[in-house]
């Protein structure tokens, strides 16, 4: 993807998308450019953008603009500044990275020393999109998803069910086996495999008590308070791309967010 600059240094830059308003502060717009060529591709997870002085030439401003445009995207986790290298594309498959939308932690805190979750899959299948499901990832009604269900263990404790919804087409070939045979996170497996990298996400969470299956699948009786968690993952422009329903057991466990 490229961008053919035609301003003068410090005035807007050009592009040929309409999404970059002309009264947006100048770095604002260098940022909304940086994310189009994010969103098309061009640098993928884990590889260098240009540097800041070869994107000012690009774009025909100065590097402080640019500078201000990459600050933000890296403190949006967008990119990643590795000291005397480069800027990276931020991936899911970076250590720090992978604990970035698990919220559940245990009593001692220390996640890395719970180590990973095992994962089963307990099915996958593709289905019609129900009206709530629709919207929630402005598909239509009746559209292809896919539907996963799987229940993540710690140190062999059913802790987690989740119960998720991905666009059909984003997701073609997603099956079972893939996910069975993936040993890294999930959202790892979607950018590389489906060049869908999710960046942020919205999430909603109250009490509920679990239905016989849930319960079964948990371990737990059916009197026992979960925490459910619906969480709706966007990718680049705010695009939702997962519906994601987790139960938590909160025995061992925890939910932990950081404000500010």
């Amino acid at each position: 993807m490229s961008t053919s600059p035609t301003a003068a240094a410090d005035t807007a830059p050009s592009s040929t998308s309409s999404t970059t308003p002309s009264f947006s502060p100048l770095y604002q717009q260098i940022k909304s450019l940086i994310l189009q060529s994010l969103h098309g591709g061009e640098w993928k997870p884990g590889e260098p953008i240009p540097s800041e002085i070869e994107l000012a030439g690009r774009f025909r401003v100065s590097q402080g603009t640019v500078r201000k445009a990459i600050d933000e995207l890296a403190a949006e986790n967008l990119l990643v500044r590795r000291q005397g290298v480069g800027t990276f594309v931020a991936t899911h498959a970076e250590q720090h990275v992978q604990y970035r939308f698990l919220k559940l932690v245990p009593d001692s805190g220390d996640i890395e020393a719970e180590g990973p979750a095992q994962r089963e899959i307990v099915d996958c299948r593709r289905q019609r999109a129900s009206a709530d499901v629709a919207r929630a990832l402005a598909l239509r009604t009746g559209d292809a998803v896919l539907q996963v269900r799987r229940v993540l263990a710690y140190r062999g404790v059913p802790t987690i069910l989740e119960e998720l919804w991905l666009p059909g087409t984003p997701f073609k070939g997603l099956t079972a086996e893939r996910l069975r045979a993936w040993r890294g996170p999930m959202y790892a497996l979607f950018e590389t495999e489906f060049g869908v990298r999710m960046v942020r996400a919205e999430e909603k969470i109250r009490a509920v008590l679990p239905d016989r299956a849930q319960a079964e699948l948990l371990a737990v009786p059916a009197a026992m308070p979960l925490l459910s968690v619906e969480r709706l993952a966007l990718t680049y422009h705010d695009i939702p791309m997962e519906l994601r329903r987790g139960l938590y057991r909160t025995d061992t466990h925890h939910y932990r967010n950081q404000l500010g």
